[in-house]
């Protein structure tokens, strides 16, 4: 390419486009680009040669390979001010040059050829270098921004402190060194696929980073090795990966008469192998998707059997209880299974045995049969009685209607009525109790004010220094759920409820101060009128 520059002093190059066209079909670029790239080297030798004041432009016939080289002085008016009086010129004296010069226009002097020496031709040659990398880098990034989650092949070209540096044809990427499945190794050389998982534009040019640990790897091999999947017939509904050990698919189909789970894993295995294969033996579990939580746990925990699943929809949690030999087997080794079945569902599970399950609920009936006998003063075998129909608070034995404790066995209207007026009476000495706490604590009035916030709640933030509307109304969610006890605990989307009603205030202060401002405005103009 030096040698093509050095001769340029010729007005017609036609080699220039020859050698533009290769350089593009080389570097997978436009030939414009590398053309471009050439006039701004030869602008650069002319303005070294001619001042670098002056605005010189080099352009080159794009059918001829013909090299111009002008010079461009712009025409301003007479009254204004000249910033560079090399690349400007007042109208008066332009039309000296050009009788039908006119503000805006540009008067062009043509300049002869250069003959570039060694040093300028070494200086060009390393401008064309550099431009035809930059648009290079340019199509690199543009080609790959929007193939973010595709899966492409690749040789590997170097290993840098672990990280894989792979060419994938038009560009290179880099799959860092824990986006590469656990005991994987790679040689210069091998062939690799992984999935593209970010393309960024940084200073040294576009980054594209690829992973083979993403469950979108995962989901996006089924998809190759499984035509009803590629179709849309069955869809991957979630997925959880420990790369190189274990993984947990959830798939569904939209044909109610194929079952999703076969397919995937093919006659004799050989699709879901297919998969595993290339993930290292990575073990696979197919699971079917069910839109019900319960069911969807059940089958996510295969290969344990449940016993019985409650659902706690407020703070997401899902509680399993399996038989005492099935434990392991649940929780699966180091965690294993029971983490990639709350990964792939979404919800937070706790694992119970049944004799662990029996003893809690027992320590819970016990609990709360304490608490009815010393809040009511009654026997055990009423309390035993109330915890067995469901009664879990005094609340609501105090204002449960009447007919519903009577039907209870050996509760006549009387016995009735008088649990609920014990229940009342013990609400109130305990909300006096606490309203007086609350006091001491030094816990506002306004608090109780908020929807949503009782005497116990109140009493509970106080102890947290939470102590008037203002200071709860700055919390967020989830500070507010960390606060409270767990007698008290809510979900976040219920806190944030709270706050915003705790919020309120704030924005009926702002309409009121508003029309406040106004009425003072009034007030003042009627005084000053009157003066």
């Amino acid at each position: 390419m030096s040698d093509t520059i050095q001769t340029t002093g010729v007005h017609v190059r036609p080699e220039l486009l020859t050698v533009a066209d290769t350089v593009a079909r080389d570097k997978g670029i436009d030939r414009d680009e590398v053309l471009e790239a050439m006039e701004q080297a030869i602008q650069r030798a002319g303005r070294s040669k001619y001042g670098h004041e002056h605005d010189i432009r080099a352009h080159i016939d794009r059918n001829t390979g013909e090299i111009t080289l002008a010079r461009y002085i712009e025409v301003v008016a007479d009254d204004a001010e000249i910033e560079n009086e090399y690349i400007q010129l007042p109208v008066s004296r332009a039309k000296r040059k050009k009788d039908d010069a006119a503000v805006g226009e540009f008067i062009i002097d043509p300049l002869p050829p250069i003959d570039f020496g060694r040093i300028a031709a070494q200086t060009a040659k390393q401008v064309i270098v550099q431009k035809v990398r930059e648009a290079e880098r340019k199509r690199q990034y543009e080609e790959y921004k929007d193939r973010i989650g595709e899966v492409v092949n690749g040789i590997v070209k170097r290993i840098e402190f672990g990280n894989v540096v792979v060419d994938l044809g038009r560009g290179e990427a880099l799959m860092r060194r824990d986006e590469t499945i656990p005991r994987e190794h790679f040689n210069n050389g091998d062939r690799v696929r992984a999935i593209i998982m970010d393309v960024r534009e940084e200073q040294r040019g576009p980054q594209i980073f690829l992973s083979r640990t993403h469950p979108d790897f995962m989901v996006k091999l089924f998809a190759q090795e499984v035509p009803e999947i590629y179709d849309g017939v069955i869809e991957i509904m979630a997925a959880a990966r420990d790369p190189g050990s274990r993984a947990k698919i959830a798939v569904h189909s939209n044909d109610s008469s194929i079952d999703p789970v076969g397919p995937c894993i093919g006659m004799r295995g050989s699709r879901v192998q297919a998969v595993v294969g290339e993930l290292q033996g990575e073990k696979i579990d197919i699971i079917q998707h069910s839109v019900d939580p319960a069911t969807f746990i059940v089958n996510a925990l295969a290969p344990a059997e449940v016993v019985k699943v409650v659902l706690d929809e407020e703070k997401n949690t899902i509680e399993v209880v399996v038989p005492d030999d099935q434990l392991s087997l649940a929780i699966g080794r180091r965690g294993q299974n029971v983490r990639l079945a709350s990964q792939l569902s979404g919800w937070n599970i706790d694992i119970l045995t049944e004799a662990e399950e029996s003893e809690r609920r027992q320590q819970e009936f016990q609990a709360r049969t304490q608490m009815i006998i010393d809040a009511l003063d009654v026997d055990d075998v009423i309390a035993h009685l109330l915890v067995t129909e469901g009664f879990t608070s005094i609340e609501e034995v105090a204002f449960v209607p009447l007919d519903e404790l009577t039907t209870i066995e050996g509760f006549d209207e009387d016995v009735a009525e008088e649990l609920r007026a014990r229940a009342r009476a013990y609400l109130e000495r305990r909300d006096e109790e606490l309203n007086e706490k609350r006091r001491e604590l030094g816990v506002q009035d306004d608090v109780l004010e908020v929807e949503g916030v009782g005497v116990e709640m109140a009493v509970a933030l106080g102890e947290q220094g939470i102590k008037t509307r203002d200071d709860l109304a700055d919390l967020a969610g989830d500070e507010l759920v960390e606060l409270l006890p767990p007698l008290l605990k809510m979900g976040e989307d219920q806190a944030n409820e709270l706050i915003m009603q705790a919020r309120a205030h704030w924005f009926a202060d702002d309409e009121t101060g508003g029309e406040g401002d106004g009425e003072a405005a009034a007030d003042e103009a009627a005084e000053g009128k009157t003066e």
